[in-house]
């Protein structure tokens, strides 16, 4: 299996406080690894050694099986979660003038623009400053920033925030395109959902160390199934007093189970045909949001 992009045992002080603590990630071509953690836990920190912009104290980091060079610029691209594109610039000066710096022709960074354009339904915007673009469409200039050179690793960092539902998801399906033409991206959102979409693998970074990673769906399947959704034709009484069942919340067509034990789940479901018709019996698997606090001990806001 070819992992482009390997960290070895990466550590970063800073004075006194330990930024990033043994980190070990292998993020292989043509996946999207998930990068999670609250403010300060060291993910971006991470990232900039990623790029290269900082160095680590300890530990290797390898681009396909070599150490730092300059052929990074063509290798990577990187969308930061601060924006930092020109505002009275125009786009089509603007990406062309960064293509450039990673070794794009002109004449090609101007027809590579111009298909991103056509691609995000803006050709419109080629000869408009930055300034006057809403700040969704300025974020879909600067995702092209991050890719016209076509990049073999990509870093995206907080890729959707700002965006309304319809543009999430237009890049989202961008960004799936990216990863089936066999880029390898480095990942990292606020938003659960997302990362459990796109993610096959996830690394969960608190207070500068490791405490949970590898395969999303091995973790999920690791974590006790607590939750379980009952839809049925008649109203049941009881199940809040049935053994293992710490709280029951009324749905439009049902009820919200939690449960103490895995267990539990056949009792109230032997309880519950005995009461009416099931429509639906469902043991639900946490989310990633749930395993997320279980761990931290806080939301991922």
């Amino acid at each position: 299996m070819t992992y482009p992009l390997i960290l070895e045992h990466v550590s970063k002080q800073y004075g006194d406080k330990t930024a990033v603590n043994k980190i070990q990630l292998c993020v292989k071509q043509g996946e999207i690894y998930g990068l999670l953690g609250a403010n300060g836990a060291g993910k971006t920190t991470t990232m900039r050694m990623v790029l290269g912009l900082i160095y680590p104290d300890e530990g290797k980091i390898l681009w396909k099986d070599q150490g730092y060079r300059e052929e990074l610029r063509r290798l990577m691209g990187y969308l930061p979660e601060e924006r930092g594109l020109y505002p009275k610039i125009k786009v089509c000066e603007q990406i062309i003038y960064l293509a450039e710096l990673r070794g794009v022709s002109r004449k090609q960074a101007d027809a590579d623009l111009k298909l991103w354009l056509e691609r995000f339904g803006v050709p419109e915007y080629y000869n408009k400053r930055i300034e006057e673009l809403s700040k969704g469409n300025q974020q879909k200039i600067q995702f092209i920033a991050a890719v016209i050179h076509n990049p073999e690793i990509l870093i995206l960092d907080e890729a959707f925030s700002g965006l309304d539902p319809v543009n999430v998801e237009l890049l989202k399906t961008t960004v799936k395109s990216l990863r089936n033409e066999g880029k390898t991206i480095l990942f990292s959102s606020h938003r659960m959902d997302h990362v459990e979409e796109l993610c096959e693998h996830i690394c969960i970074l608190h207070r500068s160390n490791t405490i949970l990673q590898g395969n999303l769906r091995d973790i999920k399947a690791a974590f006790p199934k607590e939750r379980l959704i009952l839809e049925t034709e008649e109203l049941i009484d009881g199940l809040e007093l049935l053994a293992g069942v710490t709280s029951v919340d009324k749905l439009m067509n049902g009820y919200d189970i939690r449960l103490d034990k895995d267990a539990a789940a056949q009792e109230i479901l032997h309880y519950a045909i005995g009461k009416s018709s099931i429509r639906r019996f469902q043991i639900m698997e946490p989310t990633l949001n749930e395993i997320f606090i279980q761990k931290v001990g806080t939301a991922h806001e």
